[in-house]
């Protein structure tokens, strides 16, 4: 049976492109309205114009705080509500732990963890009112695992799973579920640059022997979103192929 969403709004963050924009299409399959999030407002518009279903595009540095609360308001009064939320906007700035800048570290935190407090707090009040909400976070095997060079995006990856452990617990009682979503290695425009011989050697590390897809990530972002889900909360479910057991 089909996963049926229709008559659901969702916001997702960083969704103009890659595992958010697959995402934001997987929901809009399903039924439902999607608010395209991204930092530029044309791209965000432009795609939106692309997913169909109703989707709008919005602009949002999901570090601002200020930006957060005027981007939930917006689109509350666009949607009429928001029922799931994706955080999935991130970056990265990698280096080795003695040569990370205070600003680098600063950058990934704000964005992959601050942002995702900011949107988790603004959107959960009418949640909460309606008593059902989904919240999805996108964090990545390494913050379960490590990785180096990555200090800072594996600490903001593993305080997202903290973050949202806390969170289910908290809203719970609400109808409000939270879970993470871990990706490995993924197919995006970073890995499409990689020479054919990194890429092979990335693939010898999974079991499954090939990079996953952002389809793949986004089918169980769906799941999760839907009531097929519902007694699913507070957990880490990880998509790499098999790269950590």
């Amino acid at each position: 049976m089909r996963i049926d969403l229709t008559g659901k709004n969702a916001l997702v963050t960083g969704s103009t492109r890659g595992i958010g924009r697959a995402i934001a299409e997987s929901l809009a399959g399903a039924g439902a309205r999607v608010a395209i999030v991204g930092r530029d407002k044309g791209r965000a518009d432009a795609v939106a114009a692309e997913v169909g279903g109703g989707a709008q595009g919005f602009a949002c540095d999901v570090s601002e705080g200020a930006q957060v609360t005027a981007l939930v308001n917006d689109v509350e009064k666009a949607f009429g509500g928001i029922d799931i939320l994706v955080n999935n906007a991130g970056l990265t700035r990698d280096n080795i732990m003695l040569r990370l800048k205070d600003e680098d570290w600063d950058a990934v935190i704000n964005a992959n963890l601050r942002g995702a407090f900011f949107t988790t707090r603004a959107a959960t009040r009418g949640m909460m009112k309606r008593r059902w909400g989904r919240i999805i976070n996108m964090a990545s095997v390494v913050g379960l695992i490590g990785n180096k060079g990555q200090s800072n995006y594996a600490a903001s990856k593993a305080g997202l799973i903290g973050l949202t452990k806390s969170v289910a617990k908290e809203f719970a009682s609400r109808g409000i579920l939270a879970n993470v979503v871990a990706p490995g290695f993924i197919e995006t425009d970073m890995t499409a640059a990689m020479t054919p011989e990194a890429r092979q050697a990335m693939s010898q590390q999974i079991p499954l022997e090939r990079l996953g897809t952002p389809e793949d990530i986004a089918n169980l972002v769906t799941f999760l979103a839907s009531d097929r889900a519902s007694y699913i909360t507070g957990q880490v479910l990880v998509v790499d192929g098999g790269l950590v057991m």
